[in-house]
């Protein structure tokens, strides 16, 4: 469906602008080119490669994304491999996908040095020569790979995630039954990096109806790149973190963007008054709050937020909603007995977006999912536990609670981090994340990060008291001028645990 929907898009739009990257534009008809220059050049290799890799450099421009199209009518599935990360992590995704060619628009002494210590065949596809458009599609089945992509594994390793050619379809099909309205005349804004699932929405979904793709630069100041994208082009669909908004709060009053229609988010927690600060500042946009794994083909579940009505929220934050077509979630006990409304528990989806199961990893798969009976029928659906607690009011509509790896005991009790993170943002105004630690002598210490706080972490302890039982008041508090943020404008974690005391 995706294949044939895209080649349609080139034939029918061909004068019609397909990307526009770092201001530069591309039409449907040269998009289509490079696809087939590319295609040709992976059909020719001796041996058809169920897997290439694709470095993931935005310098490549247009032939990235050029190369991912091109891989999949090739028969091929992709691998996005991001060369800033550390060669040694680049290796293991490429030796665990048994890649043997990596496709780039750019070349540079690491890209050259991670293909030579790989023993990749590497081809520069802005150096191919211009063929004959061929859009045929592949003779495949739909359980073959369209990506996988590599995520953080516990013991170090990225573990990988396969994603169909029926997953993708199945997305691009619940994505279209939500009836939003887009056409030819769109345009859409791809703000993130491509191993960052999310940006397979923004670079799938626009071709299916013949819309444009406008890139958003790494350079500089990631929120400040937005807001010009949105603004410059006047972008009428734009999926985003909530980071992002958050980033942009102090300039709310002076941003208006009446030409957006929606503003769809997904990655982290949407916090009702960042929604609610948004949606004056775009007044005709319709704001989707979705949530879903890689695990599960970007993402689905979705609400849609309302500003006519009390919206949906738990610790201040938007619901997520109810699962997208032909998808389903129930929250369960940690047996994977399911839960009745209005219990907590562990988020477990199913459905024709979820992965077939880890790349090469039968003991992650035997952890991650599970299989149940379900209303009654005889027939055992397959699983996947999210590691994302939630639970189901009684319409159904699902409340997101945060990661389970985020629920920690303190002196016995069971603490939800997110709950401290709510109360603390309700009297400060600003982020806050709440992270625990061991202190090296069997005490966990609550500590917690504000961003640009100008007032005393004193009143905000006093304050806290008188919200949250004793042992959920954090000891330890660090202020921060701004987050760091990871390549897809996300509050990194991570490097706020290196802030933490060493005694880990």
């Amino acid at each position: 469906m995706l294949l044939l929907s895209i080649k349609n898009s080139i034939e029918k739009f061909a004068e019609r602008t397909a990307f526009c990257i770092d201001n530069k534009t591309f039409t449907y008809a040269q998009l289509g080119q490079i696809i087939s220059n590319i295609k040709k050049e992976i059909e020719s290799l001796p041996t058809k490669e169920s897997l290439v890799g694709i470095i993931a450099d935005e310098k490549s421009g247009i032939n990235i994304y050029a190369a991912i199209y091109g891989s999949l009518f090739a028969g091929s599935g992709y691998v996005p491999i991001n060369s800033k990360n550390p060669i040694e992590r680049n290796r293991s995704v490429i030796e665990q996908s048994g890649i043997k060619t990596l496709l780039t628009g750019f070349v540079d002494d690491n890209i050259l040095k991670l293909a030579a210590e790989s023993n990749c065949k590497l081809i520069d596809t802005s150096k191919l020569i211009d063929s004959e458009i061929n859009l045929s599609l592949p003779n495949v089945s739909d359980d073959e790979i369209a990506y996988i992509l590599f995520t953080s594994g516990s013991t170090g390793i990225p573990k990988g995630v396969p994603i169909t050619r029926a997953n993708v379809d199945a997305l691009m099909d619940a994505f279209y039954d939500l009836g939003y309205e887009i056409d030819e005349n769109d345009r859409f804004m791809q703000m993130f990096e491509l191993t960052f699932d999310f940006s397979v929405i923004c670079y799938f979904a626009p071709l299916v109806k013949g819309a444009s793709i406008y890139t958003v630069s790494n350079e500089g100041i990631k929120y400040g790149n937005v807001y010009t994208t949105l603004e410059d082009h006047e972008i009428t669909f734009a999926c985003m973190v909530p980071s992002i908004i958050t980033y942009l709060k102090p300039y709310f009053e002076d941003i208006n963007l009446p030409k957006l229609k929606y503003s769809l988010f997904c990655g982290e927690a949407l916090y009702n008054d960042i929604a609610q600060g948004w949606q004056k500042c775009t007044p005709n946009s319709k704001i989707i709050n979705t949530y879903g794994p890689t695990e599960a083909t970007v993402f689905c579940t979705v609400y849609n937020w309302n500003p006519e009505i009390k919206n949906k929220t738990l610790n201040g934050v938007v619901c997520i909603g109810k699962s997208m077509k032909n998808m389903m979630s129930i929250v369960v006990d940690e047996k994977g007995v399911e839960l009745p409304s209005g219990e907590k528990g562990e988020l477990a989806l199913a459905g024709k977006q979820l992965t077939p199961g880890y790349w090469k990893n039968p003991e992650k798969n035997k952890e991650a999912f599970f299989k149940l009976n379900v209303n009654g029928t005889e027939t055992e659906t397959t699983f996947y536990r999210s590691g994302d607690l939630a639970l189901a009011d009684s319409e159904g509509d699902l409340m997101y609670l945060g990661r389970k790896d985020h629920q920690v005991k303190i002196q016995g009790f069971r603490v939800e981090l997110g709950e401290i993170e709510h109360h603390a943002r309700e009297f400060t105004k600003v982020s806050c994340v709440a992270m625990a630690y061991n202190n090296g002598s069997g005490i966990t210490i609550l500590h917690l990060f504000l961003e640009n706080y100008l007032g005393t972490t004193e009143a905000l302890q006093e304050n806290l008291k008188s919200k949250v039982p004793f042992y959920m008041v954090p000891t330890a508090y660090t202020l921060l001028t701004n987050f760091p943020l990871n390549t897809n404008g996300k509050i990194d974690r991570i490097e706020l645990q290196k802030l933490l005391p060493k005694e880990l």
